[in-house]
């Protein structure tokens, strides 16, 4: 008897024990503070965005970060910057939570994998996810072919991570498939998204209540076990992220083409020529990353071409106008459709505008230059008055510009003390001259 009870004893301290052992593995962080790493993602997805996220995981690795929650706003992107993040947030040495926000914000097409590949994924209020159908890299859609192609591959692909994170996977497959699309209380009602959260705060609220799995163990926490320490974006980051914008982009091109067009126009003056293929050669850079119609591109090459024939080619103007319409249908199809922020009409036309009157200004004042009649050396003195200053058997002494010359006259008559002349040619240091009547 006194065995048996021994043994009740026993059992029912380890039991109690165990439940111990468990309550405080559920919540391990209950009496630590939990350090999260709080980044930015917006605008279209670039490679911009992939140094982005290889930065902040960088950080959260070096600063023993326990999370990463990254704010995600994006219309999309480019395919290959996508798959990239992806394969970041499917092997994360520390867990990414993404949220999509503030309310009004949207995570269409390239975004749309990224929710489904964060380890949480949270939306705001009236915000959007979805529309994850492939178009080419002018935004209109690709041949049939191509086209049944990349769906499928993209299909696999966010079924993959669909399936592994847990989520809807039918609609996932339709986002890309059939364009779905859905709001923030449709999505966490459809399992697209795990809840709804109105700030990274609110976001953590209700993160702590649920638990995530840190290190192989289901963490909670309260609502104030938790810090938040912004992540400060690096000079690569911003630099990539300027240059990759597409109305700096144009700019640079038109820049570009002004520092080229000014150098032919002008040789010598180099600095010029110096700015100006630096800027073509980052423009062409950013170029050959955004979705740029190559026709916008050569219509404004074009235009630069146009302006500097003006010099060269008599055509009263026509070659001028001819530059001014290619350089602005250039530039309004230079970004056509895509999944980027096209370029204001009022910044096109107040572009070219300037841009054609520069060059306007430019080509008169080289072609005046070179209708001028030379200013220096004896063909200088064609043209000028003077007088007789002395005369000795035929031979004339005149004064022209103060300055006593040689001369002869064009008629071969002999010519008075002080007669008015003036320069008709100039030879050596002779000067052949003709009476003014």
């Amino acid at each position: 008897m006194l065995l048996i009870k021994y043994f009740k004893s026993m059992c029912s301290c380890m039991i109690i024990t165990l439940v111990i052992i468990i309550l405080m593995s559920g919540a391990a962080c209950a009496g630590e503070t939990l350090k999260v790493l709080y980044g930015q993602m917006e605008g279209a997805i670039t490679p911009a965005q992939v140094s982005l996220l290889d930065g902040i995981i960088k950080q959260a690795v070096d600063d023993e970060d326990d999370l990463i929650l990254l704010r995600l706003e994006t219309p999309g992107g480019l395919t290959t910057s996508m798959r990239k993040i992806v394969k970041m947030m499917m092997n994360p040495p520390v867990p990414i939570c993404l949220w999509v926000g503030p309310e009004g914000a949207h995570a269409a097409s390239a975004g749309t994998f990224l929710v489904a590949a964060a380890n949480v994924s949270a939306m705001a209020p009236s915000t959007t996810v979805g529309a994850a159908s492939p178009v080419s890299s002018s935004g209109d859609d690709l041949p049939e072919a191509m086209n049944k192609k990349v769906t499928n591959d993209l299909t696999s692909l966010i079924k993959g991570v669909a399936r592994k994170r847990g989520r809807n996977i039918n609609w996932y497959v339709d986002s890309v498939s059939k364009g779905a699309s859905l709001d923030a209380q449709e999505a966490v009602t459809l399992n697209v998204v795990d809840f709804i959260a109105v700030s990274p705060y609110d976001f953590f609220e209700q993160l702590g209540a649920k638990g995530i799995l840190i290190n192989g163990q289901n963490v909670k926490f309260s609502k104030d076990g938790f810090t938040l320490v912004d992540y400060e974006n690096g000079l690569s980051y911003s630099v990539l992220s300027w240059l990759l914008d597409p109305q700096v982009a144009y700019y640079l091109l038109i820049a570009g083409i002004l520092g080229i067009f000014f150098e032919l126009v002008t040789p010598g003056v180099i600095l010029p020529g110096v700015v100006g293929g630096f800027c073509l050669v980052t423009a062409f850079y950013a170029m050959s990353i955004l979705p740029t119609n190559a026709a916008g591109l050569l219509l404004m090459l074009l235009g630069g071409i146009l302006f500097i024939l003006e010099i060269f080619v008599t055509s009263y103007g026509l070659l001028s106008v001819a530059a001014a319409i290619s350089l602005f249908v250039g530039s309004l199809v230079l970004f056509k459709g895509g999944e980027v922020q096209q370029i204001p009409l009022g910044s096109i036309i107040g572009t070219v505008l300037s841009f054609s009157v520069f060059a306007v200004v430019v080509v008169f004042l080289v072609a005046k230059a070179h209708s001028r009649k030379p200013a220096v050396g004896m063909q200088g003195m064609v043209g000028l008055e003077g007088e007789v200053f002395r005369t000795f058997n035929n031979k004339l002494k005149v004064r022209v510009r103060g300055e006593i010359w040689n001369a002869v006259n064009a008629d071969g008559a002999g010519l008075e003390l002080g007669s008015k002349v003036k320069v008709i040619s100039a030879e050596g240091l002779t000067l052949t001259v003709t009476r003014i009547s």
